[in-house]
């Protein structure tokens, strides 16, 4: 939409303060350069979202995180947010479902019971 003169850079370009530091400590560089600056790759930034989580959940989250959450969670919502930290740019890219969802309550409850 911004290429074909649609919509704004400014409307385009407007990374949240808030998005932008987890970018910077929480976000994984992509191979994928801006598309609207094309100066820096993007940086992939996830946010989990579940009842689970409690005050985890809308937090920014490494990938390395997320493989431990999954282990520790039945079920959590991931959303994958590009951010190019120069323009300011931001879209969201996918969303998928991490956790051990499937596993029965019960045994879940055991599992984490043994790990204590």
């Amino acid at each position: 939409d911004l290429h074909a003169g649609r919509t704004t850079a400014l409307e385009a370009c407007d990374a949240h303060p808030y998005l932008l530091n987890a970018a910077r400590y929480h976000g994984e560089p992509s191979e994928q350069t801006c598309p609207v600056c094309r100066k820096e790759r993007l940086i992939n930034v996830h946010y989990v979202y579940g009842d689970e989580l409690r005050a985890a959940s809308g937090q920014a989250k490494s990938v390395a995180e997320l493989h431990r959450m999954g282990m520790n969670h039945r079920e959590f919502k991931v959303y994958v947010v590009e951010v190019c930290r120069t323009c300011r740019w931001n879209h969201l890219a996918m969303s998928f479902v991490l956790g051990r969802d499937g596993l029965p309550a019960q045994d879940a409850d055991r599992r984490e019971a043994a790990r204590e």
